[in-house]
């Protein structure tokens, strides 16, 4: 709980952050922030080589010194970030004008930073958690956290307004605010994070153990393939918009405008993860008893259930949650139930995929995930010149059915759970006609009924109709497992 407390802080803080970007930043600036994100989120795979993972496998094993396994890890990874960030910095006008953002070079350093620092600590963050320092863990994590909060409201809230006493910081970034602030103040919470850790780097005997470290290279390095075309499937389309969307000239403000409709959907995203760190601790645990297959089944059709109402919840109450963006982006708030539906398969996905992870046969994983890639790319490339964001949002509910649909296939050959399908197919049928019965009477009743323009008495009667659906909805849901 500790270890995951952290991770999901870190997703709703950033969840917080929605309306004020979006209120101060244009969607093209916007748009600029998530395509730094995406590449972000993609190097930093890279550039931990798996380690982390093959840390906790050599710290463990007999006759190995944890010491070594991590000396080895951390003066690897220390580096190739040191000579990553070296060539960002030497090249960082270069590579800014050629994505377009010339005369933002100080934005690829800090990129260039990010990703480094974040590569160091986290083999030092992997040594906290092998040595079950969990405390010592979540503070680092939450004091980062607070530090990028910390930064991000003083910079939009408070910079703007005091310029004149602040004239050091035009040295980093503009005075108007713009995408480099919010990159900057990552920065500035990963070199705080990095010197909280001054103490364990002094710990660590910077020497190399040839033998040991091509043992721990040949276990890691596949290990960061493998979990490669996941982390790109999540993020290609935000890479892809660049080359392929519909107005070639304002991309970025396509961009923007997903990111803002995306984060709306994030509410079901956070419930998977939260779901997750408990599941898969329990999964493992109860997988030697008798009748563990069917408590799985079980837990599938109430995480399903559940998702429905994480679903219903957001999308019937679409018209206050579309709140949280800035006007200007909310034009694109109809995508919205298209990533809620694609992460609530993607939650059922992790469910059935533990079949590979309780039978041992990690390996189709990569497989299963590639397939998802391609089709991510394949509808990408050929709907998003026509369709914008909504090629990018059917785009990962089509992958993740697709991996869904071949999880399960290759689950009930190697690892058979007597999953109801026909009670699952239920639940969600279900929640797709209280879904529809919401746009027929929103449609018949509330045509004109507009959140800011319609009387509170209208708009009360609306939400109330809406919530007497959802509680239809939990009524019928109860009764379908329960039966």
């Amino acid at each position: 709980m500790i270890y995951g407390l952290s991770t999901i802080l870190a997703r709703i803080i950033n969840f917080l952050f929605v309306p004020i970007y979006t209120r101060l930043l244009s969607p093209e600036s916007y748009g600029v922030v998530t395509e730094f994100m995406a590449y972000i989120a993609v190097l930093q795979v890279v550039l931990v080589l798996g380690l982390e993972t093959g840390c906790f496998r050599f710290a463990n094993k007999e006759g190995v010194d944890p010491k070594k396994v991590y000396s080895n890890a951390f003066v690897t990874v220390f580096c190739i970030s040191a000579t990553f960030l070296a060539l960002m910095i030497a090249f960082a006008n270069p590579i800014s004008a050629a994505l377009g953002y010339d005369g933002y070079g100080s934005c690829i350093m800090y990129m260039g930073g990010i990703l480094s620092l974040d590569a160091i600590t986290a083999i030092l963050f992997a040594k906290l958690r092998q040595e079950g320092k969990a405390l010592k863990f979540a503070i680092f994590k939450t004091i980062k956290i607070i530090t990028e909060t910390g930064a991000n409201l003083f910079l939009f809230l408070w910079f703007p307004k005091h310029v004149e006493s602040a004239q050091w910081l035009l040295h980093f970034i503009p005075e108007t605010p713009d995408f480099s602030y919010v990159i900057f103040a990552i920065f500035i919470s990963c070199v705080v994070c990095g010197l909280l850790f001054i103490p364990d780097y002094l710990r660590l005997s910077f020497s190399l153990d040839p033998k040991l470290l091509k043992q721990m290279l040949a276990y890691s390095l596949p290990l960061m393939i493998a979990s490669l075309p996941g982390v790109v499937n999540d993020f290609l389309d935000r890479i892809l918009f660049r080359y392929f969307d519909t107005n070639a000239e304002a991309w970025r403000s396509s961009l923007g405008l997903y990111q803002a409709a995306v984060k709306l959907a994030v509410i079901m995203n956070l419930f998977i993860q939260m779901f997750r760190y408990a599941a898969e601790p329990f999964f493992f645990k109860r997988a030697r008893e008798k009748d563990s297959k069917d408590l799985y089944a079980l837990v599938q059709e109430y995480f399903t259930a559940f998702c429905g109402l994480v679903f219903l919840g957001v999308i019937l109450y679409i018209d206050i949650i579309a709140l949280i963006l800035g006007p200007q982006f909310r034009s694109a708030v109809g995508v919205v139930p298209v990533m809620l539906l694609s992460y609530m398969i993607l939650g059922m996905l992790f469910n059935v995929s533990m079949w590979y992870k309780l039978s041992g046969k990690t390996n189709m994983a990569i497989w299963i995930t590639l397939a998802g890639l391609v089709v991510t790319a394949i509808v990408i490339v050929l709907f998003m010149p026509k369709y914008s964001y909504w090629a990018a949002a059917y785009g990962h509910l089509a992958s993740y059915i697709v991996m869904f649909a071949i999880s399960s296939i290759l689950g009930a050959k190697y690892y058979p759970i007597p999953y109801r399908w026909g009670r699952l197919a239920a639940i969600v049928g279900l929640m797709f006609v209280v879904y529809g019965g919401s746009m027929l009477l929103d449609a018949k009743c509330f045509a004109n009924v507009v959140i800011g323009e319609a009387s509170y008495g209208a708009v009360a009667a609306k939400l109330g109709a809406h919530t007497l659906l959802i509680f239809a909805y939990l009524a019928g849901a109860w009764k379908l497992i329960r039966r």
